[in-house]
């Protein structure tokens, strides 16, 4: 371990200033991020509101219809070039940020920000079924990368500020910041570091901030809401097991689509995506509501009362229209479309309920609400990002407690069913398509945070009962406060926060091998 004893010295000295430098440039991250994606935000919008302003212009008229079903051709085929130029642009975003943090991606920042500007543009514009929320987080955190290549700074440092700009993504695209570190912490990380927790805490609310300027404070649903006696909670319980059920063959649908599309790469990529944006524009013509992210079907329950038979047709035709715009591979999340599918189905499942036990009229926009925390929970598997975010989402506290039943229960549907979380998949579909990436020699180390939980493998074993990667070192393990310099005989309880410094060279592979060995 003498090659290790330097940087562990140099750790021992400089953890509490990273600590703190992080926590400051978090904020600064948190500004800069929060204007990117306010920038995203506001071409997007005003990409819709131009997609539905043609559309109302070409009605009825055949010559201007065939000019704009030749543009959505001509679109789709400036989307494909960006995607071909840059395909860490393609999709969500989301995927890419998990792999960057985990060293198995190193996407090129400026690339990836000019192409997911002007592919995700595009395709809103096109009316593709996408939403903003997953290339923000990705936005954020390539300007994080970029501030810190411009820095200079270790892969340790990065990492962290990456975390930070991919959180002050999500907060301000959904005006949530407590969603978005929780995000980053359950879906990217996997785990609860205190020094992330505040960094992160603090770029979400400056990102937050900056929105709100632009955006003012209003919540981003409307819905008034009743509560539910006690005595139907019964009927959380079935909803929560049929949100469950829906994730799952949402994530299976999706998935296949994907492969689908895959499958189809004998067909240039032009013609692929230029082909959904003519569904697109059918789609135009005969059921507008479904195209772009959806916020024109969230404004019909909000404010309209739509016959059940038109909420069923629009909740199909929006999943399959949806699953066709992110199968194809253009640069676009899944975020806020599968919040729309998920009210729809709360909008089916209450409308039934009411009608059936002859319940108030206005408990139907409580089941809209906690359908789209129970259909996330079901789909991401990030159950507490999903309450947290709907609870900011519509400014109301006081549904918190049916919101966690009926996410709790479709969490655990999903994982019976075997169904993996959707943006683990989608990273696995990525690296599979890729070539290993090549690092340089290096004699930099990564400093990895762990959190022990309590049915790990790991726990109550000791130090030197663990088989340890040979490239790394235990460095230290926090414990109640406490720091620890782990030896041999040092037992390994639940909740210790192992700090675990890692050769720059294997980070990816190892980085793998200890989440499996701790978490099982």
């Amino acid at each position: 371990m003498n090659k290790y004893q330097h940087t562990l010295e140099k750790l021992e000295n400089n953890t509490a200033k990273r600590s703190i430098a992080l926590v400051i440039e978090g904020a600064l991250i948190g500004v800069l991020a929060g204007l990117t994606a306010v920038l995203y935000r506001y071409c997007l919008t005003y990409a819709e509101s131009g997609l539905y302003a043609v559309l109302n212009f070409i009605r009825g008229n055949a010559g201007v219809t065939a000019l704009w079903f030749a543009a959505l051709i001509l679109m789709g085929c400036i989307v494909a070039k960006i995607v071909k130029w840059e395909p860490m642009a393609a999709g969500s975003g989301i995927p890419q940020v998990s792999g960057e943090v985990r060293g198995y991606l190193d996407q090129s920042f400026w690339r990836v920000i000019l192409a997911k500007f002007t592919g995700g543009t595009l395709s809103i514009f096109g009316g593709l079924s996408l939403g903003r929320e997953g290339p923000s987080i990705q936005l954020g955190a390539m300007v994080a990368k970029s501030y810190s290549r411009l820095r200079n700074y270790d892969k340790t440092t990065e990492i962290g500020l990456l975390s930070c700009g991919a959180g002050a993504g999500l907060a301000a695209a959904f005006n949530a910041p407590l969603a978005g570190i929780m995000f980053v912490l359950e879906e990217i990380h996997h785990t609860f570091d205190r020094t992330m927790l505040v960094a992160g805490l603090i770029a979400t609310v400056c990102a937050d901030f900056v929105a709100k300027i632009f955006f003012g404070q209003s919540a981003i649903f409307s819905f008034t809401t009743s509560t539910l006696a006690l005595r139907y909670y019964w009927l959380l319980a079935l909803l929560g097991i049929l949100l469950g059920l829906a994730g799952a063959g949402y994530n299976f649908v999706m998935l296949k689509m994907q492969a689908f599309f895959h499958r189809l790469k004998k067909i240039p990529k032009e013609i692929r995506i230029a082909f959904v944006f003519v569904i697109s524009g059918i789609l135009g013509l005969t059921l507008p509501q479904v195209l772009a992210g959806g916020h024109s079907m969230i404004a019909l329950l909000e404010h309209g009362k739509p016959e059940l038979s038109m909420i069923c047709i629009l909740l199909v035709v929006k999943f399959l229209f949806s699953a066709v715009s992110f199968g194809c591979g253009a640069p676009g999340g899944i975020f806020f479309p599968l919040l729309i599918l998920g009210a729809y189905i709360g909008a089916i499942f209450g409308n039934l309920s009411i009608h059936t036990l002859s319940l108030p009229n206005d408990l139907l926009p409580q089941f809209i609400v906690i359908s789209m925390a129970g259909l996330f929970a079901g789909i991401v598997r990030a159950p507490i990002t999903g309450i947290v975010l709907i609870t900011e989402m519509t400014g109301n506290m006081h549904r918190m407690l049916d919101i966690a039943v009926v996410s709790s229960i479709a969490y655990i549907i999903a994982n019976l069913l075997g169904s993996k979380p959707i943006y683990t998949s989608l990273l696995e579909n990525i690296l599979n398509k890729q070539t290993e990436l090549e690092i340089k020699e290096s004699a930099e180390k990564v400093l990895v945070t762990y959190v022990i939980p309590f049915d790990s493998p790991v726990c109550h074993k000791k130090i030197c009962q663990i088989d340890w990667q040979k490239n790394t070192l235990v460095a230290s393990i926090e414990r109640d406060g406490h720091t620890i310099t782990p030896k041999g005989d040092t037992e390994i309880l639940p909740g210790d926060l192992l700090m675990v410094l890692i050769g720059r060279q294997y980070y990816a592979a190892d980085y793998a091998a200890y989440e499996k060995l701790i978490n099982g």
